[in-house]
């Protein structure tokens, strides 16, 4: 009977660790946008990051709508082997002036539709690149709603956007933050970056690979930011397991040799 406390201490210790990787997964489970972050005015290349939750379906479809209140002149879809991308554009209630040229629609949609027999399974992720700019100088981010699709018919909705002071929603858009322009011009990077495996943006937009090192470094700051929070989680765990081990130690040792 002395070992029925000790295997309720190591069902609680179990508990509390599942509950403890349980609360942290949903943070790396959202549709979102890396790099999180680019200059304003400048050109960007960003991966619409799209996890599979679905545990019995894969993934055959993304749709992201991009802003019109925000409209972007130059937006290119890199090519994904098993996947067909649509772009389709709006016409703008008021054009938008991009290198001395009225611009009078721009990409209001893009849909990837995975080819037969492809799709993202269960337990893996796909990046979908794209290419972007100017990006506005008077907003600080874009919001881009998501619709992602299962090969079982469900729909799920990355449409919401979060507000301050306010826990973040269940399904949260996914965000790209604008930041200041950092050169001594006061215009930041504004021919921004494309990297070479992207088509390069329209005419007169020149001298985009200045840009690769800072979307590199941005990419990279993700990552590490990821790689710590998961590390964080692990570390919690492996502390609550080893105070189990310490507690059945000490009760091993208080209750002395069997009888």
């Amino acid at each position: 009977m002395r070992s029925l406390p000790a295997r309720r201490t190591a069902a609680v210790v179990l508990a509390a660790a599942a509950s403890v990787v349980a609360l942290a997964g949903p943070a790396f489970a959202h549709v979102t946008v890396n790099p999180g972050s680019a200059e304003q005015g400048g050109y960007t290349a960003v991966d619409f990051r799209v996890p599979n939750e679905n545990d019995a379906a894969g993934t055959v479809k993304l749709e992201v709508n991009l802003p019109l209140d925000h409209p972007l002149a130059s937006v290119r879809t890199q090519p994904l082997p098993g996947w067909t991308a649509v772009v389709e554009k709006s016409k703008l209630d008021k054009p938008i002036k991009v290198h001395g040229n009225d611009v009078n629609e721009a990409v209001s949609k893009i849909t990837w539709t995975a080819d037969a027999g492809v799709k993202i399974a269960p337990g893996q992720f796909q990046e979908f690149r794209v290419s972007l700019g100017p990006l506005p100088t008077d907003t600080d981010k874009l919001v881009f709603k998501a619709l992602q699709s299962y090969e079982n018919g469900d729909v799920v909705r990355w449409i919401d956007e979060a507000k301050d002071g306010q826990p973040e929603p269940a399904k949260p858009a996914p965000v790209l933050k604008l930041t200041k322009a950092t050169s001594a011009d006061g215009h930041g990077d504004s021919h921004g970056t494309t990297p070479t495996a992207t088509a390069a943006p329209s005419a007169g937009a020149e001298g985009h690979t200045h840009g690769d090192a800072k979307d590199e470094a941005s990419s990279n700051d993700k990552a590490s930011d990821s790689t710590a929070r998961v590390l964080g989680v692990v570390g919690i765990v492996v502390g609550v397991i080893g105070t189990a081990v310490g507690i059945l130690g000490l009760r091993r040792k208080n209750s002395g040799p069997a009888s």
